[in-house]
């Protein structure tokens, strides 16, 4: 098969589509055949050469930690999931590929009506957004600051904290405004003068924080929120610690990508794709979502 593959660490002129075997389920696992599979700021750090806590490898290997696909080959106790279903998952590598391996426990079915690449495009994003504002307590009468609220991340973010009856605040450049009105934010421009715009547009105040952006999101947070227990990032490791906020860490599992399914099913989960990119332009995809100005999601297509 063919896979988009790291061959040693640097930018993306590193990323190569080469021939690789095909993988092979094992007992409780999937094969999957990808035709979509989204691109995450955490991709581009892993071929920069940052490891997850857990993840021990080194070039070659492939990318990508979440996709969707068809399922084409079942091991044995593989979940009641048959050769011809329909899917989204996740796992930690290996989705930028014709074909992944998954455990079982970790896919659901992709709903008739969602576009692939939507549906290649949620799990690591949608996870990220739906874990961070479970674990600030996020619910009604919040006022919430979601910083980076038009990108992958903050786009989900935003609409669940909607959902959740939270009033919400969105960081984003000015021409993405009008997009995060539409998601039901009030959106401000980020940028020097920060907090004082963000007061201005929430006199109530600010009682939660979520970072999806860095670029000195938390020191203006914690100007605006008073707990800091209820500020936190998925991206500003180092400002977590010196300023005492909560560094959060996607909590990925099949019940939480299913809560999120069934509210873009019901409506209330709209999910922005920038670039759909066939496989041969991984490097192009990385220097798009390396911009930081991606509205929504980069996906490729298998």
């Amino acid at each position: 098969m063919k896979a988009v593959t790291v061959t040693r660490s640097g930018g993306p002129e590193v990323l190569r589509v080469t021939e690789v075997p095909d993988p092979q389920p094992g007992p409780g696992e999937v094969r999957v055949r990808v035709y979509a599979a989204g691109v995450q700021p955490v991709d581009l750090a892993i071929r920069e050469g940052f490891r997850p806590p857990g993840l021990t490898v080194e070039p070659p290997f492939v990318l990508g930690n979440e996709f969707a696909g068809v399922v084409d080959r079942v091991g044995p106790d593989s979940g009641g999931w048959r050769a011809g279903d329909e899917v989204l998952g996740f796992r930690l590598l290996d989705s930028h590929a014709e074909l992944v391996t998954v455990d079982a426990a970790q896919l659901v079915a992709k709903p008739a009506g969602m576009p692939w690449e939507q549906a290649g495009s949620l799990s690591a994003s949608g996870q990220t957004a739906h874990t961070a504002l479970t674990l600030l307590g996020v619910g009604p009468g919040d006022t919430v600051l979601v910083h980076g609220a038009s990108g992958g991340v903050g786009t989900v973010a935003v609409q669940l904290a909607r959902a959740r009856g939270a009033t919400v605040v969105g960081t984003a450049s000015e021409r993405n405004h009008a997009y995060l009105r539409e998601l039901g934010a009030v959106p401000v421009a980020y940028g020097e003068g920060l907090v004082e715009r963000v007061r201005v547009a929430a006199p109530q105040g600010v009682t939660a924080a979520f970072d999806a952006a860095g670029r000195g999101a938390l020191e203006a947070s914690v100007e605006l929120v008073a707990d800091r227990d209820r500020i936190g990032t998925v991206v500003d490791f180092e400002g977590a610690g010196r300023l005492g906020v909560r560094l959060l860490r996607t909590q990925r599992t099949a019940a939480r990508l299913t809560e999120l399914v069934r509210l873009w099913e019901a409506g209330g989960l709209r999910l922005e794709i920038a670039e759909a990119l066939p496989m041969e332009r991984a490097g192009e995809a990385h220097r798009l979502v390396g911009t930081g100005h991606v509205r929504g999601k980069v996906v490729l297509t298998m």
